[in-house]
């Protein structure tokens, strides 16, 4: 799975409708963004979550849809706009986001190819029964203190489909033994060809990259 980071990041501005069109036109197969909610249950796609005027800064929880900024999209704008054939990786900003992501992908029905990344991996334990999308632990290797073999059990253990790491974090052991326990293997912040390479060749099976060019040129030459 190659999936785009915040849309085509290195050729359009980051998070919105034309960041994420650009992405699946340039040949990504999955995108990625962030999720936060308004203050009127919306889900709404940004990195920070802050709206800034001036020197005030208000989070999006304390904000209605319809004050927030023009370019910042719904979740139910982007299938509106992209469609749902394609993997949509969501990094889950404020937690009262998970169900009304559920939610909108559900309408839409696109909720089985929905990745629901989040930091902690018992908060996604505890929400297993109310999806059938993936659900991602987002985390570095050094955070993982009993070590991956451990925590590798304990996703398994608890239904929680994949691991992302930094792609420095992974090696080709790593992914063999995430793999073992039947776990995705996602790599993030992967954004030279090189790299992007060597992760598929390890046996990585989604990478995330701003620079889906450079995506496409990784996966060709790893074969």
């Amino acid at each position: 799975m190659l999936f785009a980071h915040r849309g085509a990041r290195a050729h359009a501005l980051e998070n919105t409708l034309d960041a994420f069109e650009l992405a699946l036109r340039l040949g990504a197969t999955g995108l990625e963004t962030d999720a936060w909610i308004t203050e009127d249950g919306v889900p709404v796609l940004d990195h920070d979550g802050i709206v800034r005027r001036g020197l005030l800064r208000r989070p999006f929880s304390n904000e209605i849809r319809s004050a927030l900024p023009a370019h910042i999209p719904s979740l139910d704008d982007l299938y509106r706009t992209c469609g749902t054939d394609f993997e949509l990786s969501i990094d889950i900003k404020d937690d009262e986001a998970f169900d009304a992501v559920i939610s909108v992908a559900r309408k839409h029905e696109a909720e089985a190819r929905l990745w629901l990344c989040h930091p902690n991996w018992e908060m996604l334990a505890e929400s297993r029964s109310k999806t059938n999308a993936r659900l991602v632990n987002s985390t570095r290797l050094k955070h993982m203190k009993h070590g991956p073999e451990r925590r590798a059990a304990e996703l398994a253990a608890a239904g929680i489909d994949a691991v992302n790491l930094h792609h420095s974090d992974w090696s080709g052991g790593l992914t063999t033994l995430f793999h073992r326990f039947n776990r995705y293997c996602i790599a993030w912040d992967a954004q030279h060809v090189r790299i992007i390479r060597d992760l598929i060749r390890m046996g990585i099976d989604g990478v995330h990259s701003d620079h889906v060019d450079r995506l496409q040129a990784g996966f060709n030459e790893a074969d």
